[in-house]
C-alpha cells in the first residue's frame, strides 16, 4: 500500500509536469495541471501526517512528529484506563458472568467425552513427567528425607489418646476386646497351639524328663491351661459386667491420661517412632514400596488402556453428570462465583491496568511502531491515497471556479 500511495504521488507529479508544459496549447491542460498540483499537495500533506504518527519525516526532528514513540507512557495509561473502565468494570463483568451460567457450562463441558479424554490426556502427561522426575535418585532421597522428617515430628501420643477416648466414649473398646478374646479362643483350641504349650511346659519342668513324664504331664497341663483360659474367655465375653472388663476400662483410662499428660511416656513413644523410622529395614521397606508404586504407575500410564486414564475420564464425566442433574450445586457454583468476582476484580483491576501501562511504556520504540503499523498501517496508506485523489478533485474544482470567475469578469 505504501508503494501504491507513492506511485500515485509520482503519477500526480508527472501529470503536473505534462499539464504545465502543455497548458498553452489547450485550456484542458490547465485543468489537468491544477488537478495534479492539488493531488501532490494532498498526497504530501497526508504522507507527512501519516509518517509523523510513527517517526520523524525524512529523519528531521520536526516538532509534534514521531507522536506514538514519544507518547508511549500516555498511550499506555489511556489504554489501561480504557480497558479497566469499559471492560473490567464490576457491574459489566457481573452481568456477563450472570448470563453465562458457568455452573451449567462446566457441567456440559465435563460431560463431553472429547473434553474428558483431553483432560485425562493432559493429566496423565503431567503424571508421566512427574514420575520421570521421581525416578531420579536425588529426588527420591529428597522426598524420602522430607517424609521421614515430617513423620518424626508427628506427636502420636495426643492423637492416640483422642482415638482411644473416642472408642471408650462409644464403648467400642469393649467390642474390640470381645473380638480379640474370641480370636484368642480360636487360636487356643488349635491342636498346634496346645502342642506348643505342652512343649513349653515340658521344657520348663525339667525334673519330669528324668521320670519320663514330661510329655504326659506337659500335655495334661497344656489342656488344663487352655481349657481354663477358654472358660475365662467365655465368661468375659458372655458377661458385659465382668470384673475383668472393669479392670480393662481402668487400664485404658489410665493409658489415655498418660498419653495426654505424661511427658516421659510421650517422649518414650517419640523415641520408639524415631527408632522405627531410622531402622534400615524400615527404610528398605519404604524404598521398595516406593519403587513398586512408581513402576506400577509408569507401566499403567504408558498403556493405551491405562486404568488411571480411564478412571480420570470416568470421574470427569461422572462429575459432569452429577452437576447436570443437581440444580442446587450448579446454583451454588454460580453464587460462589458471583460472590467472589467483585473482590477479585477490585483486587486485581488496578494490577491489570498497571501491567498494561508498564508493558506499553517498556516497549522498544521500533517494536511499538512496527506492531502498530502492522495493525493499522494499511488503512493509513488509504488515507494517503484518498488524500491524493480528493486533493486533486478539490484542485480541479477550484481551477474550474477560477476559470468561471475570470470568464464572468
Amino acid at each position: 500500500m505504501k508503494r501504491v500511495a507513492g506511485l500515485l504521488l509520482l503519477v500526480a507529479a508527472l501529470l503536473y509536469v505534462l499539464g504545465t508544459a502543455m497548458e498553452g496549447r489547450h485550456p484542458a491542460w490547465g485543468y489537468l495541471a491544477s488537478f495534479a498540483e492539488a493531488a501532490m499537495v494532498g498526497a504530501i500533506a497526508d504522507w507527512f501526517a501519516v509518517t509523523a504518527l510513527f517517526r520523524h519525516p525524512l529523519g528531521l526532528p520536526i516538532p509534534h512528529t514521531a507522536i506514538i514513540p514519544r507518547s508511549k507512557a500516555r498511550i499506555g495509561r489511556n489504554l489501561s484506563e480504557f480497558i479497566t473502565t469499559h471492560f473490567l468494570a464490576t457491574p459489566l463483568v457481573l452481568a456477563k458472568l450472570q448470563a453465562l451460567d458457568l455452573g451449567g457450562r462446566l457441567a456440559d463441558w465435563l460431560r463431553e467425552p472429547s473434553n474428558a479424554e483431553a483432560l485425562a490426556g493432559q493429566l496423565t502427561g503431567v503424571a508421566r513427567f512427574g514420575l520421570d522426575s521421581l525416578h531420579d535418585a536425588r529426588v527420591q532421597a529428597f522426598v524420602q528425607e522430607r517424609l521421614l522428617d515430617r513423620a518424626r515430628r508427628i506427636d502420636l501420643a495426643p492423637a492416640c489418646a483422642e482415638v482411644l477416648d473416642l472408642l471408650t466414649r462409644e464403648g467400642r473398646h469393649q467390642a474390640l476386646l470381645d473380638g480379640a478374646l474370641i480370636r484368642l479362643h480360636h487360636i487356643l483350641q488349635d491342636d498346634e497351639t496346645r502342642a506348643l504349650v505342652a512343649d513349653a511346659i515340658s521344657t520348663e519342668v525339667r525334673t519330669l524328663r528324668y521320670l519320663g513324664l514330661s510329655k504326659a504331664v506337659g500335655g495334661w497341663s497344656a489342656n488344663k491351661f487352655v481349657d481354663g483360659l477358654s472358660t475365662l474367655i467365655a465368661e468375659v465375653v458372655g458377661d458385659p459386667e465382668h470384673r475383668l472388663r472393669a479392670r480393662f476400662d481402668q487400664h485404658v483410662a489410665e493409658f489415655i491420661v498418660r498419653l495426654r499428660h505424661d511427658p516421659g511416656y510421650r517422649l518414650e513413644i517419640e523415641r520408639l517412632l524415631a527408632r522405627l523410622l531410622d531402622h534400615p529395614a524400615t527404610r528398605d521397606y519404604l524404598q521398595g514400596l516406593w519403587q513398586e508404586l512408581l513402576a506400577w504407575l509408569q507401566q499403567d500410564l504408558e498403556r493405551p488402556d491405562s486404568r488411571v486414564r480411564q478412571r480420570i475420564v470416568q470421574l470427569t464425566r461422572g462429575l459432569g453428570d452429577a452437576l447436570a442433574a443437581d440444580d442446587v450445586m450448579r446454583g451454588w457454583i454460580n453464587e460462589r462465583l458471583m460472590a467472589a468476582a467483585p473482590g477479585l476484580l477490585e483486587r486485581h483491576r488496578h494490577q491489570i491496568g498497571r501491567y498494561i501501562a508498564q508493558r506499553v511504556e517498556s516497549w522498544e520504540s521500533g517494536e511499538l511502531v512496527e506492531q502498530m503499523e502492522r495493525s493499522v498501517g494499511k488503512d493509513l496508506q488509504y488515507i494517503r491515497i484518498n488524500g491524493t485523489l480528493v486533493g486533486g478533485l478539490v484542485g480541479l474544482v477550484l481551477h474550474a471556479l477560477t476559470q468561471l470567475a475570470t470568464a464572468a469578469g
